[in-house]
Order: C-alpha cells, then sequence, then structure tokens
C-alpha cells in the first residue's frame, strides 16, 4: 500500500476547497492577516533574520505569515497542488519563502542547508508512520542551538469517534489507520470523498523520537482547547478557542513543545 501516494491525492484534491473556505480566510490572508496562533507564536519568538524549515506546510499560509515576520523561510509539503499554490502567493505577495514539494523523510535528498528553527504543527504526524525518522530529518536540518517548535492535537484526541460519542480507535500506535473521508475539516459540504492513511501517536512515541535524536526538551505544555474549529460538535470559549461541547474542559486538545539540539 502506497500511503504516500493516496495521501498526496488527498490533499492535492483539498487545496482549491481550502482556498476557497471561511476556514483559511484566504482574502483576509493576503490582505496581511498572520495566520498563527498564540500557542506557537509565543515558543517562536522573535523570528526577525531566523532561518525557518517549516514541515507539512500546506499551500503555505503559515510559512508564509512567519516570512512577514521578517524569518527566511523554507516550506515542504507532500502535495504538489499545494506546494504550486504556496510558489504562486510567495510571487504574488513578493515575501522571502521557498517551497519544496516531496516526502518529508525524502527531505534531505532535496534540501542541502540547516536552520535556526524547524517548525511544524496541527495535524502533521498523524500522516507519518515512523516518528524516529521523522524525528532524525528534524535533527539533520537543526543547526546546533538550533530549535524544533511543534504544536500539534493531542492524541486523546484521535481517539474518539468523529461526533466525540465514544472511543473508537486505540490512544496506542497500533499500525495503519484506513479510512475515506467526506467532505473536509475546512468545509464539511465540499464536495469531496476520498480514501486516506493515518497513524495514531502517543505522547510518549513523539518525546521519545526526540529524546533519541539528542535534543532536550526546552518545554512542554497542553491546552484544554484547540484553536481551530475543525472538530464535530463544538462550542466557542474564547478568541480563537474550541472544546467539544459534551466534554467541555475535561481533555487536552493541543500540545505544544520546544526542543534544543545541542
Amino acid at each position: 500500500m502506497n500511503y504516500q501516494e493516496i495521501n498526496r491525492k488527498l490533499w492535492n484534491n483539498k487545496v482549491e476547497a481550502h482556498l476557497a473556505s471561511d476556514f483559511y480566510d484566504q482574502a483576509n490572508f493576503m490582505a496581511g492577516k498572520n495566520s498563527l496562533n498564540y500557542i506557537e507564536l509565543d515558543l517562536l519568538g522573535n523570528v526577525e533574520g531566523l532561518k525557518i524549515l517549516h514541515l507539512q506546510c500546506h499551500f503555505g499560509q503559515d510559512s508564509l505569515s512567519l516570512a512577514r515576520m521578517g524569518a527566511k523561510v523554507t516550506g515542504v509539503d507532500l502535495s504538489d497542488k499545494a506546494i504550486k499554490t504556496a510558489k504562486d502567493l510567495t510571487n504574488e505577495l513578493g515575501l522571502n519563502a521557498q517551497f519544496i514539494a516531496c516526502d518529508l523523510y525524502d527531505l534531505p535528498n532535496h534540501l542541502e542547508d540547516q536552520f535556526d528553527i524547524v517548525f511544524t504543527s496541527y495535524g502533521t504526524i498523524g500522516w507519518l508512520p515512523d516518528l524516529d525518522r521523522w524525528a532524525a530529518v528534524i535533527n539533520h536540518f537543526l543547526k546546533p542551538g538550533g530549535r524544533f517548535i511543534f504544536a500539534e492535537f493531542h492524541p486523546v484526541v484521535w481517539i474518539f469517534n468523529d461526533d466525540f460519542t465514544h472511543i473508537k480507535y486505540p490512544y496506542f500506535n497500533r499500525g495503519i489507520i484506513s479510512e475515506t473521508e467526506e467532505g473536509t475539516y475546512a468545509d464539511r459540504e465540499a464536495d469531496l470523498k476520498q480514501d486516506y492513511i493515518s497513524w495514531n501517536h502517543p505522547l510518549d512515541e513523539v518525546l521519545s523520537a526526540l529524546l533519541k535524536q539528542g535534543l532536550s526538551l526546552q518545554s512542554f505544555q497542553e491546552f484544554d482547547y484547540s484553536p481551530y474549529n475543525c472538530f464535530n460538535n463544538t462550542e466557542q470559549v474564547g478568541e480563537k478557542q474550541w472544546r467539544i461541547k459534551s466534554l467541555g474542559d475535561k481533555i487536552p486538545m493541543v500540545y505544544a513543545l520546544e526542543a534544543r539540539k545541542s
């Protein structure tokens, strides 16, 4: 089973619907809106003049937001259609960013550079089968003293069914999850029906992979809300803060960390 091709097709087909969605608010982004959230902005700090590698960047809103903040950004994504869109947006906005379409694990064959920050966020690692290889790529591209900044949906979120009425999936990584998606998180009414392959990764798998690369954990946080309204049956509890209505503040929804290369 070629999960890369299945998921590349999935994400290629999402691009048009995502660009047109209220979720991505593309018109305001093009007018100058920063697409990043407080969670990752607090960890990133002042990025002016820094070189940042953004893994699994989709069509580049967050990458280009970092470029607007003065960073020199390289974005990477499996979806060639998303990367073409990111390049077009970069040219239109006149920003300092470059984009590469490739499988994350293959990136060392496409890029020779090292970075002050490697960054990735929200709904990324579930598309990867092997976090040891993921962490090795992060370590490969970090300069000595460089930082890995990561914000992600909490693995507890992924154990529930789509409507959060019962537990459906194991917390631990038990292998491939092969399913069909209708619509997309950015537009549930979109005329899309697509197969996909994913994996659940518990916290110990994430942290162990990074520690095995010799990266030192500088901070770790958990949050009882999502900065995106991308799940079913949510309620808004603050600015850019959503929870599952039936669960309230009882579960973690996001975690974020900073790790440093010595």
